[in-house]
């Protein structure tokens, strides 16, 4: 049985013990772990592709730096909250549609992902090279979400009560990596 959301294609590979493909070239150990639950829930909701939204939710149960980049305590819960609401209530109607701003560079090539989430994880990888670290990790991945207002993580972020411009700037500040 074929998955809903395929796998990343390409050459499969062993890197530091861990199963991965080419395309999860470029990301920590961690980071990749977050791709393969986001893919998971994406699967679980009924959606066609990974979005930002399902990367989010899999960054925020998994990294500690993401939950203490976004906030504390009430913000991470009602945050969450939203999130696990969107295959019961608002989300359904992202179903069947494609996330793409068309404010970003659509990365065509990469199976699974929306346009967007695909240019997210892109961003991730070129800001870890660009700060001179070997592979992106989550704050990474959160930043290049959050560049993009018409993401739907970001929609998600405004319904918690987050202003993501602001957390995009607390990103990029040099002490943020």
């Amino acid at each position: 049985m074929q998955p809903r959301i395929p796998r990343q294609q390409g050459r499969e590979q062993r890197t530091q013990g861990i199963h991965r493909a080419d395309g999860d070239a470029g990301l920590s150990a961690e980071l990749a772990s977050v791709v393969d639950g986001a893919r998971r829930r994406a699967v679980r909701d009924g959606d066609r592709q990974i979005d930002t939204a399902h990367l989010l939710h899999s960054l925020l149960e998994s990294d500690a730096e993401v939950r203490a980049a976004v906030g504390e305590g009430t913000r991470i819960a009602r945050l969450l909250g939203y999130l696990v609401q969107r295959s019961i209530g608002y989300g359904l109607r992202w179903q069947g549609s494609v996330e793409d701003s068309g404010g970003v560079l659509v990365v065509t090539a990469t199976a699974g992902f929306s346009p967007l989430a695909a240019s997210c994880m892109e961003y991730a990888r070129e800001r870890a090279l660009r700060a001179g670290a070997g592979v992106a990790c989550g704050t990474d991945l959160l930043a290049a979400i959050v560049a993009d207002p018409q993401a739907r993580a970001v929609e998600v972020l405004r319904r918690a009560g987050i202003d993501h411009h602001e957390l995009f700037i607390r990103l990029e500040t040099p002490s943020s990596r």
